[in-house]
Parts: structure tokens; sequence; C-alpha cells
């Protein structure tokens, strides 16, 4: 059966600069990450001017019901160095009913990245869990999670129809999926003005205080590549998910797309 030029896209996920080949696009994003790791926490308050901080704190509280459950799984997909897997943890255990708490899962597939979160779990006596995967190939059991998470992380995927095909597979029925990602602003001023940031400041800044420029010249790529929000409902509805809403904050720096899987 022939794609469409939108499933197309859809299935093509995230491609760098000269790269074609799925395997590939992997291998150059993690190899990005891999790269920025020990100033990845810095360089994300800096850039985002701590807001970063602000929406991983309220997309936790987002699934505050869920997460009071002391018998949830949690699986916070390309969780990078744990900050949004520590908030859940957070909410989880401020939440919790019954002298228990859900059981908080971190997964990546940059090793660097989780060495880091490890570190921090350890710092904090965390009782998250973090192991390597790829996110298109989770070795997680068939509908065994009742909640999945992403932060900044989809947006990488090679296959963004595999990786929520993924996602679907090893959530529960009923099971619900956030995942928060830029997007652009709503005006002409200030999504001019956060373009501008975007594409020329942030950069420019990420590339000097990491001594390496393409990754944060990758990130703007990478956002105006993303599938937009009809798109990505869509997609998530083609796949065997629900009640697909879509929130936008910080005047729409930001989006969280929320669905259940039917």
């Amino acid at each position: 059966m022939s794609q469409t030029a939108e499933e197309s896209k859809l299935v093509t996920g995230t491609r760098p600069d000269d790269i074609r080949d799925e395997a590939a696009a992997a291998k150059r994003v993690r190899e990005m990450f891999t790269k920025i790791a020990p100033r990845y926490d810095f360089l994300n308050r800096v850039i985002s001017f701590r807001l970063d901080v602000v929406w991983r704190r309220t997309m936790a509280k987002r699934f505050s019901d869920l997460l009071a459950r002391p018998e949830a799984r949690v699986l916070d997909l390309c969780c990078g160095t744990g900050d949004l897997t520590f908030a859940l943890e957070r909410r989880a255990h401020r939440n919790s009913r019954a002298g228990g708490s859900a059981r908080i899962l971190g997964v990546d597939f940059a090793h660097s990245m989780l060495v880091r979160a490890r570190e921090k779990a350890a710092d904090a006596k965390s009782k998250a869990d973090f192991f390597e995967a790829d996110a298109l190939r989770l070795p997680v059991r068939d509908a065994s999670i009742d909640l999945v998470t992403s932060v900044f992380g989809f947006r990488n995927l090679a296959n963004y129809a595999r990786g929520v095909e993924e996602i679907h597979r090893v959530l529960r029925p009923g099971g619900e999926l956030g995942i928060l990602e830029f997007s652009d602003p709503h005006g002409v001023a200030l999504g001019g003005l956060y373009r501008f940031y975007f594409k020329q400041i942030l950069p420019a800044i990420g590339g000097a205080l990491s001594g390496y420029r393409d990754p944060y010249a990758y990130l703007p790529a990478s956002v105006d590549r993303f599938p937009s929000a009809e798109e990505l409902t869509s997609l998530m509805q083609s796949r065997g998910f629900c009640d697909v809403t879509i929130e936008r904050w910080t005047f729409g720096i930001v989006s969280l797309y929320r669905a259940r899987k039917g």
C-alpha cells in the first residue's frame, strides 16, 4: 500500500542534515547527545531561562491522579539525565495513597545521559530505575505500563509512527501518554522573536557553553520538521489512541499532547 505524503513524513521521523537512513539518523542523534551530556542540565536551564524546570513540574502535576496509585508503573521515555523522571517520582510520593508509591522507570539510548541520571538518583536517594534501550524497541512487556511520558525526546525518534506504536504496545488498556514538545507560539510578533532566538541566539549560546554547536543547530531544525498538532493527533488516533488533547503553555512555546489507549 502506497503511503500518503503525510504518512511518509510521520514514518520518516527526525533526520539530521545529510542523513537519509533511519539507523544512521538514530546514530547521529545518539552521538550528539553523548557529546553534550556533561553540561546538558546546565545548558537546559540557561537556554530556557529555567522554564524547563517549570514545564517538567507542571507536566508531572497533570498526571497526579495516576501517580497517586501505589501500583502504577510509569515509563519516562527518552529521559535524558532524568529531570522529568525525578519530577514524576516526587509527585508520586507526594500524592501516594496506602503508604506506597508508583514505580518510575527512565529509559534512554544515550549511555552518557543515563550515567548522569544515575549519579543524580544516588545523590537524591531516588528509587527510580534507569535502563538503556531504543524507544522503538523497548524491552518491556506488552500492556504492562500505566503511563508513558516524554519531554523534548519524542521529536528525536527516527520513526514517529513506530514510536507511537511501541508506546501503544507497552501501555495497559486505559493507560495514558503524555508528550511535551516545542511548538510555534501564536502571534506574529512573538513568533518572530521566538524564531530569531531559537534559530540564531540559542545555537550560538549552546555551542559556546558546550563546545559543540551542531546539537544546538539541530534543535531548531528538528522542531521545524516535527509534525503539526493535527498530524500528530491523527497519528495517535490511527494507532489506537483516543481522547487526544493538546495544551499550549508559555504563549505556545511548548505543547503537551495527552492521549489514552483505547
